[in-house]
Parts: structure tokens; sequence; C-alpha cells
């Protein structure tokens, strides 16, 4: 009978030990949670494409509303924001601000060029890449992925434009290629 009452009393014992949580209740430990939205609210999302150590690199930044191609290209004319720049990430689309334009058509982007494609790619091909799939990127819809989303760049001297997809990398893979609408030096 001691017997099983000391072993009654051990384990009374460790089921008031409470495994370890001590009874001084709530203590603070910092700010309250943040960076979740409430149940049901929606939010907006731009995905910029800018340039790092190793390539293109996407980001994403919060936005009021929903992103249009224009609105996406806007926003990445004005190029990273302090802390994509602490990042190491930086632009190579040249100071063309209010002359992109970025036009929706038959689920796909028009873009308008204002300068010469060799004049946009900062010498290595990366502004242009920055500019295409930052429009694919807005114009996403239910079901697509960017690499589906048509950009016909529309550049001076070319009759016709040339249609650009943006891959998962970020780099620019050519669907059709332009037919020059006149002769070089003519």
């Amino acid at each position: 009978m001691k017997r099983r009452l000391a072993l009654l009393a051990a384990v009374l014992g460790l089921l008031s030990a409470g495994c370890g949580v001590g009874s001084t209740g709530p203590v603070r430990a910092g700010a309250p949670a943040s960076g979740l939205r409430a149940p049901g609210s929606e939010g907006h999302y731009a995905h910029l494409y800018f340039v790092g150590p190793y390539g293109i690199q996407a980001v994403t930044r919060e936005v009021d509303s929903a992103t249009t191609p224009q609105r996406a290209l806007d926003l990445l004319l004005k190029g990273p924001d302090a802390a994509e720049r602490a990042r190491g990430l930086i632009t190579e689309v040249p100071p063309i601000h209010g002359r992109l334009i970025a036009t929706v058509d038959d689920g796909g982007v028009d873009l308008r060029l204002p300068v010469p494609v060799a004049q946009t790619t900062g010498g290595g091909g990366l502004g242009l890449s920055q500019i295409i799939c930052t429009a694919a990127n807005a114009r996403v819809a239910a079901g697509k992925q960017p690499a589906d989303v048509d950009v016909r760049v529309y550049e001076e001297g070319y009759g016709s434009p040339w249609t650009v997809r943006c891959n998962a990398a970020g780099n620019v893979v050519p669907v059709s290629t332009p037919s020059p609408s006149r002769k070089p030096g003519g």
C-alpha cells in the first residue's frame, strides 16, 4: 500500500509540474506580429525585374491596386528602392520616363520602345530583359504563367513588331524575329 501511495504521489507531483510552464503570466517580448493580412482582404503586388550580382532578379513590391503592365513599367523606371539597393540590385534601363508605353491586347502586351534596342540594353541586354519580364509578369492572367505571355516589341526602324516571352529565369526568349522596314544605310 505504501508503494502505491508513493507511486501516486510521484505521478501527482509530475502532473502538477506542468511540463516546465511557469506561473508568471504573459511576458512582453517585443512588438506584436505584423505583415499578415486580415482574412478576406486582398493584396496587390507588382513583380519587377532588376539586375543583381548574378543576373536578372525578380522582386515583389506591394502596391495599392491591381498592376497593369504600364504601371509596373513606371515603377521599374523609378529604379530599385532603398531595400533593393541594399541587396545589391541596380537597373540597366536607361532614363526613358514617360516614353515607354505598354498596352494590353489579345492576352499579350504591346510594348513601344522610345529608343532603339541597342540603347535600351546597356550593352548586355539586361535592360531590355528587365522591361520585357516586368511587362509580362504584370499581364499574367489566371491560369497563365509569365512564359505564356507574348510581348510584342515595336522598335523604330522595323515595320512589324517582334514577339518575345520571359522564361522562369528572367531571360527573354524570341517567339518571332523582326523584319526591317528599310535596308541598313538607306
